[in-house]
């Protein structure tokens, strides 16, 4: 994925964009939970939410914060134990090319 996934949005609509990396600077903010811990609960949501793409770039910057593949993994039982076997397929997706 080259281009911004909200590219549209950064041109059409840039004070919703700037609202939306507020937040997301605001959720990753370093504080409280360590920010590697912060990229996989989002990671299990988006495989929750069968969001492919973001499960993929997730679990990179989890990594790239410090978590290991084993850590990526437990992340993705969790989403399946609380959402169910279609986390799994949507992780399996997004984490071929990854782990």
């Amino acid at each position: 994925m080259s281009e911004h996934p909200l590219k549209v949005i950064m041109d059409k609509d840039p004070e919703l964009f700037s609202l939306l990396e507020n937040m997301r600077e605001l959720s990753f903010a370093e504080g409280g939970v360590p920010l590697k811990y912060k990229f996989l609960i989002a990671m299990a949501l988006d495989a929750a939410n069968g969001a492919v793409d973001g499960v993929k770039v997730l679990a990179i910057q989890a990594m790239e914060a410090g978590a290991t593949k084993e850590e990526v993994m437990q992340a993705i039982r969790i989403a399946q134990y609380i959402f169910g076997v279609g986390s799994v397929y949507t992780a399996a997706r997004a984490l071929n090319e990854v782990l």
